[in-house]
């Protein structure tokens, strides 16, 4: 099965699930759909961003957060969190790990998606996708405040509009002394 074909959830404006239609469809009708972002940080509060594959269909080699992806249909968010984990960094958490911090609603401008955003710290080894990442790096919240409030390129609109919320809503690392599971 190719990307455009995995099937994802179709929801309605108040994200109550529809049914199933295809990555392909849900894009090419913009139609509602759901997705999840993380971000990892280490126990110093330090963020982890994914440089994404120059090869992706969407912001290719741009910064994002950490990881990110769809909700495939059938899959709840905390579910698609947890996998998206895995598939993309190698990080495998158990749910109790994996922090809720907020809800972003589905605008046009950002894909129709209605996002949840989880973080999780972690300070183990990382084992990347080369399908998704071509690289990671670590940033200090001021370095991300900075680009942002620059409104610099080499980000992700989403990665932008996720983070001032974070900042704006004073939002913290969980500390921990190793998440790693």
């Amino acid at each position: 099965m190719t990307s455009a074909d995995e099937l994802l959830w179709h929801v309605d404006v108040q994200d109550v699930p529809l049914g199933a239609r295809t990555r392909a469809d849900i894009h090419a009708l913009r139609l509602l759909h759901r997705s999840v972002h993380m971000l990892v940080s280490d126990p110093d509060g330090n963020i982890l961003l994914q440089l994404r594959s120059g090869t992706k269909d969407e912001n290719p080699g741009l910064w994002d957060t950490s990881a990110a992806g769809h909700v495939d249909y059938g899959e709840s968010y905390d579910d698609s969190a947890r996998r998206e984990l895995g598939e993309e960094l190698g990080i495998h958490v158990a749910v109790e790990a994996l922090h809720f911090l907020f809800r972003m609603e589905a605008l046009p401008e950002f894909g129709s998606e209605f996002v949840q955003v989880y973080q999780v710290v972690w300070n183990g080894p990382l084992q990347l996708s080369e399908a998704e990442i071509s690289e990671v790096r670590w940033f200090t919240p001021e370095q991300l405040d900075h680009a942002v409030a620059m409104d610099n390129p080499a980000y992700t609109g989403t990665f932008k509009r996720l983070w001032r919320i974070y900042r704006s809503s004073s939002l913290v690392a969980i500390p921990s002394s190793n998440s790693a599971k």
